[in-house]
């Protein structure tokens, strides 16, 4: 299992991003968490296996309908076996 920290900036709020991450993540099989912050970007933890982690990271930097990404970092992260499915979480 891998598990990686995506920063997504650009106009990505107000464009149904976390909504459409949350059903490619689970599409893909991955486990963790969305949300958007209050400096207008969109944060992230997906883990599961590698493949599935790199489409989910190539499908943020498009992301869904309506959203322009500026840029995706991406740092590796430890995982965390208590996250079950793939939510939105509150702003932070």
């Amino acid at each position: 299992m891998v598990a990686r920290h995506l920063e997504i900036s650009g106009h990505v709020q107000g464009v149904g991003f976390r909504f459409a991450m949350q059903r490619e993540a689970a599409r893909l099989g991955l486990t963790g968490w969305v949300r958007n912050r209050r400096d207008g970007s969109v944060e992230a933890l997906a883990q599961g296996n590698e493949a599935a982690v790199a489409a989910l990271t190539a499908w943020a930097r498009h992301g869904p309908a309506g959203a322009h990404v500026a840029q995706v970092r991406v740092a590796s992260a430890a995982a965390d076996a208590a996250l079950a499915g793939f939510e939105q979480r509150p702003t932070f």
